[in-house]
């Protein structure tokens, strides 16, 4: 196995592997260290079935909780990012986020895997909140200090969200709209990283709505401040797709974002989620 940084801010491809094979304990320790080090991990040339891919998730954790988007037919755990190539809906998680960051217990990590992918356009954009945190001006760092941020799906995935019924009926991707998306749940905003320690920002503003004790009047303009602060370029890795490859990143390590750029292009992606350690 060979493991090449990506030189940017985080992200490592990794060769010399054929993911349908059976994974020796071993080296799935040595993917999982790399995965703690790079934080995004990309396997190009994989030919996967569903099967092989709900296989490599399961080397690194258990399946994770995906709410409000229906699985692919006869599959409990793999869902299907999906555009075809005349929609015109807005495109599909282009801001931001931590998936699932509004959990009790958000997903460790992300599996998702190349199979129709345009000849133009739909990089993936990640931004290294390690970094983000060892950056941060100490005048920012003190107002966020200590404070635990609210966390909910509202805002997407309510009926009335930006995902709800009103955009429901625009899309290839079977997304499920709950008013359970009106729920909340508290997480420190700088956490320890549960496997490294290492400190970092959680989540962003999308998916945080508030912090904990501070009004909307002062909490929003914040969370605006720093939206803009952590995904800023110095932070980034901008991620290539190519079909056949897998792609696994760490949610308690980056935030991710979509791109478009594909207008007329089918693109299709399927996707696993990796509980909680």
């Amino acid at each position: 196995m060979q493991i090449t940084p990506s030189g940017q801010a985080c992200g490592a491809t990794v060769t010399g592997v054929d993911l349908r094979q059976p994974l020796s304990a071993d080296l799935v320790g040595a993917i999982r260290a790399a995965w703690l080090e790079h934080h995004v991990l990309a396997f190009p040339d994989q030919d996967l079935t569903d099967d092989d891919l709900e296989r490599f998730t399961l080397h690194f954790g258990g399946f994770g909780d995906d709410p409000f988007i229906a699985p692919v037919p006869g599959r409990k755990h793999v869902i299907a990012v999906e555009r075809l190539a005349d929609e015109t809906s807005p495109l599909f998680a282009e801001n931001w986020h931590s998936d699932w960051s509004f959990q009790a217990r958000p997903p460790a990590g992300t599996c998702l895997y190349g199979i129709k992918i345009p000849p133009v356009g739909g990089d993936t954009l990640f931004a290294n909140q390690h970094a983000a945190l060892d950056a941060m001006p100490d005048a920012l760092r003190k107002r966020v200090e200590g404070r635990m941020a609210i966390h909910s799906a509202k805002r997407a995935y309510a009926p009335d969200g930006f995902y709800g019924e009103g955009d429901k009926v625009k899309r290839s991707m079977d997304i499920r709209p709950s008013k359970d998306a009106e729920a909340t749940q508290l997480h420190p905003y700088i956490r320890a990283h549960p496997e490294t320690g290492r400190l970092g920002l959680f989540s962003c503003f999308g998916y945080i709505i508030g912090f904990e004790g501070m009004d909307d009047e002062e909490a929003l303009p914040l969370l605006i401040e720093l939206y803009q602060y952590q995904g800023q370029e110095a932070f980034q890795y901008r991620h290539k797709w190519q079909p056949g490859m897998l792609l696994m990143w760490d949610n308690r390590s980056v935030l991710h974002a979509a791109t478009g750029g594909y207008d007329g292009h089918h693109r299709l992606l399927h996707r696993t989620t990796i509980a909680a350690a």
